[in-house]
């Protein structure tokens, strides 16, 4: 296992993802499984890194505050430093022999590290902004900076009182020129007293684990599919209450027949054959780790029609769509079953792909990424299987996911195959299921407060992801200007206004409100039907803490305003 570079504690320079920029960062923690390093920023920001993203102090030389241009020593390649002499102080007539500058450069490197000159670079609001940056407000950022040298020094004791703002850092060009001296540098300062160059020492930082860790996934695992089974079979009772819990076994035959597998297996792979048409645009997905993005094709509705014409014209050949309610459980197990093949093939593959390709939510841990999923994208050529599964073979025609946190944060192993695959088609569906043992009449005026009921969760929903979507893709778009927004530390907007300014998940709103409309039609004799709908407002809590947990670390100060601004996460005056 190869040794890490940098100790817990150390300052560096760590790149800003998606960019070209190097910001001073502290060494927090490191994994030893991914290979990354988890660093805070000044603002407060946590992120984790690869270890090429990450370089030492010494390989960065400090501009003189408030200076534009280099110096003319710096023109003509010299690489004596300054530290910010006074105006009065005459410079030295004698040059330096190239010896002495090199050993000069070195005790300069090492005290540097605990003493660091850096330049204030106060950026400009959008036209679109409230005119907050971090909670400042815009007047003191234009007026209150003060026009002369500053020098900002890194103790232990200060860790705490942090200015979030952002800073200029030389050009890379300068860098390159020093990559010749960089291992020597290296060499010498990490030979160096621990105390010149770290912070004291603090004990290591474990990764969170979400779900509960280790037992709660290793129970989801095993839960999620029972779930399942159990349902299905309790829908088709007599009386589908709780108090006829647990419903009787199955016969073996109910469960398993090769043609039902046979005829799921087609069905996938038609789909998968739909998806490779080169038929749709191509769209970008949103800017990875190391700055490329994805192409996405966006084909769904056409698979969608061609998938309605092959039904039809099955049935008009005969075929009886009331076999695929009689063979349910049959399908449910072929599902569950290709949902674990995947899984295991996700798992397996995913141990030989490069740092930068893992997801965030990985740990290290075998089971933990196992249900999580430890590669972020996993693409078989231009196939790429997280999206296909997401979209396809469940839940046909959902297109704007690109921004989402499935496609976005979460790898792809068992919770997101599984959800794929099993629990969404035959969880999201069950109403329907329940209604066909357990018929329920409802009035016309009903009916329509229902459909009235949907379509307003479908407004809500389809309008928050849409006014998202295209933030996210173009924040200067003109249609958005009209936008209210808070500059964060990262140099993206959050939005304050809109569906986002009326609670943080206007989408999980809307998705709830749905939820409740499909089973609505069931009647309240039974509460098995509304199984879906208290499911997935526990989810959807549950997801919305994992997203806030994931903001406030990645936009520090920032997020803590919007949450002053929008202080309802998905009910208004409720939640």
């Amino acid at each position: 296992m190869p040794s890490r570079k940098f100790a817990d504690g150390e300052v560096v320079r760590g790149r800003w993802p998606g960019s070209s920029l190097y910001y001073e960062v502290e060494i927090l923690s490191h994994d030893s499984g991914s290979q990354l390093y988890t660093v805070r920023y000044k603002d407060g920001t946590e992120l984790e890194l690869k270890e090429n993203d990450v370089k030492p102090l010494t390989s960065f030389r400090q501009r003189k505050s408030g200076s534009l241009s280099s110096s003319s020593s710096r023109r003509r390649g010299s690489r004596s430093r300054s530290r910010s002499r006074s105006p009065g102080r005459q410079p030295k007539s004698s040059r330096r022999s190239a010896s002495a500058s090199h050993q000069a450069d070195i005790k300069e490197a090492r005290k540097d590290l605990l003493e660091v000159k850096l330049t204030p670079l106060v950026l400009k609001p959008f036209g679109n902004s409230i005119h907050r940056y971090n909670g400042e407000s815009e007047h003191i950022e234009r007026n209150d900076i003060p026009h002369k040298k500053t020098q900002e020094k890194f103790h232990a004791s200060q860790e705490s009182s942090y200015i979030p703002t952002q800073y200029s850092l030389r050009p890379r060009r300068e860098e390159i020129k020093l990559k010749e001296i960089d291992s020597k540098e290296e060499e010498i300062v990490t030979k160096g007293p621990p105390s010149r160059k770290t912070f004291e020492v603090t004990a290591p930082k474990t990764k969170d684990l979400e779900f509960g860790g280790l037992p709660g996934v290793f129970l989801i695992m095993l839960g999620l599919p029972a779930v399942v089974f159990l349902l299905l079979l309790m829908s088709k009772q007599r009386d589908p209450s709780l108090l006829n819990f647990p419903p009787p076994l199955p016969a073996l035959s109910d469960l398993w027949e090769a043609r039902v597998f046979g005829a799921y297996l087609l069905w996938f792979f038609l789909q998968v054959l739909f998806y490779l048409l080169p038929v749709g645009k191509v769209v970008e997905g949103t800017p990875l780790a190391d700055g490329r993005r994805l192409k996405y094709r966006l084909n769904g509705f056409f698979a969608f029609v061609l998938t309605s014409v092959l039904v039809g014209t099955a049935v008009s050949q005969g075929m009886e769509l009331h076999r695929v309610h009689g063979h349910l459980l049959q399908l449910a197990l072929s599902a569950t079953l290709v949902a674990a093949v995947l899984s295991v093939y996700l798992h397996v593959r995913a141990r030989g792909v490069p740092c930068e390709a893992l997801a965030l939510a990985s740990s290290g841990n075998a089971i933990y990424d196992f249900f999580i999923g430890r590669e972020l994208n996993p693409r078989i050529g231009t196939f790429d299987l997280k999206y296909f599964c997401e979209l396809r073979p469940g839940l046909i025609g959902w297109e704007a996911l690109l921004t989402t946190m499935d496609i976005i944060h979460d790898g792809f192993g068992f919770m997101l195959a599984f959800g794929d695959l099993v629990w969404v088609p035959f969880i999201y569906s069950f109403q329907a299921v329940y209604l066909v043992s357990h018929p329920n009449e409802v009035s016309w005026p009903v009916a329509c407060l229902i459909i009235a009921l949907k379509l307003c969760g479908y407004i809500i929903f389809r309008c928050a992801n849409s006014q998202k979507n295209a933030f996210r893709k173009n924040p200067t778009d003109p249609k958005l200007a009209h936008l209210k927004t808070i500059r964060t530390s990262t140099g993206k907007n959050l939005l304050v206004s809109g569906w986002w300014g009326f609670v943080r998940h206007p989408n999980y709103l809307g998705d709830l409100i749905m939820a409740l409309a499909w089973s609505l039609p069931c009647g309240f004799n039974h509460i098995l039907p509304y199984f879906y709908v208290i499911y997935f407002t526990m989810l959807l809590v549950h997801r919305e803490a994992r997203d806030e947990r994931r903001c406030e670390k990645k936009y520090g100060l920032a997020w803590e305003q919007y949450c002053q601004r929008v202080p309802y996460r998905i009910f208004p005056y409720i939640y």
